[in-house]
């Protein structure tokens, strides 16, 4: 008998390899072991993806600073966590197309032109849907470099720093995933007005992270977080700003919709960011 993963000749009764670790596999699949089978791999103490979720609660600095310093095993690597949190996103995509009839999403904007704005928000909602993934990645490199000149008693280069902000986004998703879907399946009218407080955890577990593996005094924490909120900030307005290019660049919009749109286009844009994951 081989294994099937590594190819290297194994006893008949091995039950794994002990070259490459892969559990021996003799029985063909039927619904019940493949269940089995998914649950064990999805459940069990080793797994990887729910030891990285626990553990950014309990002690985070054990996964961030053990991965910067060379912990590459225990524990899922950020590329992969980021992978799982945007694949679900997706789902919340989808559900956001299938109630868009559903949502009101003049929530920010009571007073506007009405037409011109329903026309604008459509043309908006349609490109974050085709690259949320892209769009809410660029909120990576504006935390990092904010955390990087506001929070590094470490001493971590901007790469390092990436990977903090990574693991630190990507648990905001799968943290607020399981709200939005309750929400999108519940109340999809509402589910605008649920947008910024969800929107504001983001912000709150970066710096949740970046002060438990920092560990600033608390009047050090406040002065620096102050900061680091600042230049967020600036960060956030020059997303928005990209994302306006984008969107005149593939001629999503032209300066005709603006001119019909009056004051409503930054607040269709600021409820475009709020809810691309």
């Amino acid at each position: 008998m081989e294994c099937k993963n590594c190819k290297k000749i194994l006893p008949e009764m091995a039950f794994f390899c002990d070259k490459c670790g892969a559990k021996v596999i003799r029985n063909r699949l039927t619904p019940r072991n493949l269940i089995s089978y998914s649950l064990e791999t999805w459940f069990n103490i080793d797994n990887s993806f729910l030891r990285t979720f626990i553990t950014l609660f309990t002690n985070p600095a054990d996964v961030i600073h053990g991965y910067i310093t060379g912990l590459r095993k225990k524990y899922m690597n950020p590329i992969s966590y980021m992978t799982i949190a945007i694949t679900l996103s997706g789902l919340i995509v989808i559900l956001m197309q299938k109630y868009s009839a559903e949502m009101d999403m003049n929530f920010f904007n009571q007073n506007v032109n009405q037409e011109g704005f329903q026309e604008f928000s459509g043309k908006v909602w349609e490109f974050t849907n085709d690259y949320y993934s892209l769009l809410f990645l660029l909120y990576v490199p504006v935390f990092a470099f904010a955390g990087w000149l506001t929070f590094n008693k470490n001493n971590y280069n901007l790469t390092e720093y990436l990977i903090i902000i990574l693991y630190g986004m990507a648990q905001y998703s799968l943290v607020t995933f399981p709200i939005s879907l309750v929400v999108l399946l519940w109340d999809p009218a509402n589910y605008l007005a649920w947008s910024l407080p969800i929107s504001v955890v983001m912000v709150a577990v970066v710096i949740y992270l970046i002060q438990i593996i920092n560990r600033f005094s608390w009047g050090a924490f406040l002065g620096r977080m102050m900061v680091f909120l600042m230049l967020v900030m600036v960060g956030y307005i020059g997303v928005i700003i990209f994302i306006y290019i984008l969107l005149f660049a593939t001629g999503t919009i032209t300066l005709e919709d603006l001119k019909n749109l009056n004051q409503a286009t930054s607040s269709a844009i600021n409820w475009a960011s709020y809810n691309l994951v």
